[in-house]
């Protein structure tokens, strides 16, 4: 076995890239290149009535935004069956395995023929052991071992076969994946043994990833698809920073950082054997960080996506607009996809309406009609300056009794249609003067 580290990230075709798929691939791309070894993608398509092209492409296109990248490969399994079959017809050789039909019957003979599969013959006795770099020692009984299928009826080779010769056959020195692959390590590892390389790779099984009830994550109730991240707007380097902290942490608890530290500072020693909580608020925060670090011109080219499918008409964007908006924005949003919806206002024809802050805030009872009034009668004449428009409205609130907060929400319910957005003052001075009295004038009306 090589003294250079070589690790392999090995998924199957299923159309997307899971999370915990995406936090293996991580680790083990970290791994490689903190220690200077190789990453071997292998892509396990032994499923030849499920396997497509656009399946598979699917998962190395969410690899490549992610920034994971291969030494060698892809490997597909797909290529290699006559390994597989001739592992197999060892193993048979070799009276380590036997033929079964389709009733799992035991059939005499070793011709690997259709109909009839291949089980491995496990020990009654004895056991088989390894050191996991994050569970510490391993053992399986082999008395609580079945005696497997290595080789399917329909000719086409198990997930334990194919790992074995391929593992063997690539060099693979570390194996780095889920937890819920434990199981089948033993496996693994006895049909090695029984194709004569007794050898073992160094494991690192990671910890599994839950969601908020503690649950492993499934598919069925959970967002765990590397793609949907992306396409709400999460940036690669928020995804890849936070998939790296679901099971390992920098010592210094300095969890934000560039993954040239990452890198650096990653050891596989250090992750811990603890289920990982997936917690969306916390990639929304490592998320939003990135995004505040951005220049604006490069806010607004990742952003444009998202201004393309946007609610307002193209000609009516404004991007110089947008541009001096960016600052206001990147303060308040978690993901690309938020950032239309705090600026919309400023787009399109008419201002949004939130009900629920109508009807709160837009109360002629309670202010709305004096601010409403007020406003549209000073706001005819004063400056149209940020610190005009901010002693205009303050001052028709105060000379009427009421706080900051009354005085100005009307104010922004009429112009943006909700209660929260971008600084009032700022929107109102990109509105402009007579867009902000005309809409003004049409919440009056509504108010009555």
């Amino acid at each position: 076995m090589t003294d250079t580290p070589r690790v392999r990230f090995a998924p199957a075709p299923t159309g997307y890239l899971h999370v915990g798929s995406a936090r293996a691939a991580l680790y083990n791309w970290l791994f490689a290149r903190s220690t200077g070894g190789s990453l071997v993608l292998r892509i396990e398509d032994t499923d030849t009535e499920r396997n497509k092209p656009e399946l598979i492409e699917a998962i190395l296109d969410a690899l490549r935004w992610l920034g994971i990248d291969w030494d060698e490969g892809p490997v597909y399994q797909s290529e290699r069956f006559e390994m597989y079959r001739d592992a197999a017809q060892t193993l048979l050789d070799r009276g380590r395995a036997y033929l079964v039909d389709a009733d799992d019957n035991r059939v005499e003979g070793t011709a690997l023929v259709e109909g009839l599969a291949v089980r491995y013959q496990t020990p009654n006795e004895g056991s088989t052991s390894w050191p996991d770099i994050i569970r510490g020692n391993v053992t399986f009984e082999h008395e609580h071992l079945e005696d497997f299928v290595v080789w399917r009826s329909n000719q086409t080779p198990t997930f334990l076969l194919a790992n074995a010769v391929d593992d063997v056959d690539l060099g693979i020195t570390h194996v780095v994946r889920g937890e819920d692959l434990v199981n089948a390590t033993p496996k693994v590892l006895l049909v090695r043994e029984a194709l004569g390389h007794p050898e073992q790779p160094v494991f690192a099984h990671l910890p599994l990833l839950v969601n908020e009830q503690r649950k492993k994550l499934s598919k069925r109730r959970d967002d765990v698809s590397v793609g949907d991240y992306r396409d709400r707007g999460y940036l690669p380097e928020a995804m890849v920073n936070y998939l790296a902290l679901l099971g390992w942490g920098p010592k210094d608890e300095v969890e934000v950082r560039p993954i040239a530290e990452i890198i650096s500072l990653f050891k596989l020693e250090d992750v811990n054997p603890a289920a990982a909580f997936f917690d969306l608020k916390k990639l929304d925060h490592i998320n939003a960080e990135y995004l505040r670090s951005m220049d604006t011109d490069t806010f607004v080219d990742a952003v444009d996506p998202w201004l393309a499918d946007a609610p307002w008409a193209p000609e009516d964007f404004k991007p110089d607009t947008f541009k001096r908006m960016v600052p206001e924005i990147q303060k308040r949003v978690s993901t690309l996809s938020e950032a239309p919806g705090w600026v919309d206002f400023l787009f399109l024809p008419e201002a949004p309406t939130d009900q629920e802050a109508w009807d709160k805030n837009m109360d002629p009872d309670k202010g709305a009609v004096i601010m409403l009034d007020g406003c549209l009668e000073a706001f005819a004449t004063c400056d149209w300056t940020v610190e005009s428009l901010y002693d205009t409205t303050f001052g028709v609130g105060e000379q009427n009794g009421l706080n900051k907060k009354k005085s100005q929400m009307p104010v922004r319910i009429a112009l943006t249609g909700r209660a929260a957005g971008p600084p009032l003052f700022e929107s109102m001075v990109e509105l402009g003067r007579d867009e902000t009295i005309r809409r003004l004038q049409v919440a009056r009306g509504r108010v009555g």
